[in-house]
């Protein structure tokens, strides 16, 4: 794509347990996206999706931010943040409004007025609303109604689905972001982002749950014709899985890592007990032969564990009998070999690994599960019709949505 034809530069950052990821995408006068610039680095001061040392995140955000940029060839100025971690939550609301449009019908600021009224919602001044995302509308009372727009009515109700978070984690989050001189566009929960880059309309019209396994949180979402209509984030992933190895092998978490990773697999049937491994253990030089049967053994009862959650989680919110197009897998610990076996055990549900589609640039490294929510995060944002070319010297500019702004100390002053 020539510079000539690039229209607009669409970024992100995805703000992991494990990892953090930065993405560059151009969009032509089509709206094709490529992407440019990518920058992957190991995670630091994040614990399950949240920030608990500033500075050390601060400077891990900014190394995957640099490495993007100079990929790209350019700054930019602002990005979309993924956005996790336990302390997220969501509630199913309805907001009602009256319309008085004439011949003009339902308005676009009618919908935000019911949106507005469906936000009005009691929660704890520790909280924000993240999202407030329209799931069907309702027209003097007939139901199902997907676009409204240009539609005769006297009353327009809406129902909604709507995301709230703990101020502070979110607070910490934009600080350490602002400190590296990135704007906000806005900041996504992380599986309404991986949604966008693995789920066909198929699926989210027929009913599909999404299970996102990242490093220290299992984030699901459940879509119901074409909608969300429910979220979680559960405080447990692959980084558990990790400790489980080091625990029972008596091996450094590094070493457990590299097992899981290269000879790891989550259901024991598929693994051969006389396949040995040379393992380091703890102590000066010395090491042990362990089975890999055993090694799956191991991996075997925390991924039992994780599916047993998400399927009471599932339960739980009453959708567990309108999903007949099951679950799809992604987040770093989808790539772990039986995984999807197991889900399927547990889950008694079709099961697919979903990985990024509609990939075009420097996609190598990204057509794999762990970048969903990277790759979700740079389509939620063409989506949007957002984003900025370039940027001032880091620092300067910050554009953020008007309810965040309040969260922010004044650049100033």
């Amino acid at each position: 794509m020539r510079r000539e034809q690039v229209e607009r530069v669409v970024a992100c950052v995805d703000v992991g347990t494990s990892k953090i990821c930065t993405l560059i995408g151009e969009v032509d006068q089509s709206d094709d996206l490529r992407i440019v610039g990518v920058g992957i680095v190991p995670s630091r001061g994040i614990r399950k999706g949240v920030v608990v040392n500033v500075q050390e995140a601060t400077d891990a955000i900014l190394a995957s931010v640099e490495r993007a940029e100079r990929l790209a060839g350019y700054e930019i100025e602002s990005a979309y943040v993924g956005l996790a971690g336990a302390h997220i939550s969501s509630i199913n609301s309805r907001g009602a409004v009256a319309i008085n449009r004439g011949e003009r019908g339902v308005q676009p600021s009618d919908i935000e007025r019911a949106l507005d009224a469906a936000r009005a919602i009691p929660i704890p001044y520790n909280r924000q609303v993240l999202h407030a995302i329209p799931r069907s509308y309702i027209l003097d009372g007939d139901d199902g109604v997907r676009d409204p727009l240009g539609m005769q009515a006297y009353r327009l109700e809406v129902e909604a689905h709507i995301i709230t978070g703990a101020t502070t984690s979110i607070q910490n989050l934009v600080k350490c972001v602002q400190a590296t001189g990135l704007g906000i566009e806005a900041l996504i929960l992380e599986p309404l982002a991986s949604g966008e880059a693995v789920l066909t309309d198929v699926e989210r019209e027929m009913g599909v749950a999404l299970v996102d396994i990242g490093g220290g949180t299992t984030d699901i979402a459940v879509f119901i014709e074409g909608s969300i209509w429910h979220t979680v984030v559960l405080p447990i992933g692959g980084e558990q899985i990790t400790h489980d190895i080091a625990v029972g092998l008596r091996t450094p978490f590094s070493t457990a890592e590299e097992l899981k990773i290269k000879y790891g697999n989550a259901c024991p049937r598929n693994v051969q007990v006389e396949d040995l491994l040379e393992v380091t253990v703890f102590g000066e030089g010395d090491s042990q032969k362990v089975s890999r049967h055993f090694l799956a053994q191991i991996i075997e009862a925390r991924v039992e564990e994780i599916f047993e959650l998400v399927h009471q989680e599932i339960k739980r919110s009453g959708y567990d009998g309108l999903l007949p197009a099951g679950i799809v897998l992604c987040g770093g610990s989808a790539d772990l070999a039986g995984i999807r076996d197991v889900a399927r055990d547990v889950l008694g549900l079709p099961v697919r690994i979903g990985v990024p589609h509609n990939l075009r640039g420097l996609v190598d490294a990204l057509g794999r599960p762990a970048y969903a929510t990277s790759v979700g995060l740079l389509h939620w944002g063409l989506r949007r019709d957002l984003g900025q070319v370039t940027r001032p010297p880091r620092g300067e500019g910050f554009k953020i949505l008007d309810w965040l702004k309040a969260l922010l100390p004044d650049r100033s002053a």
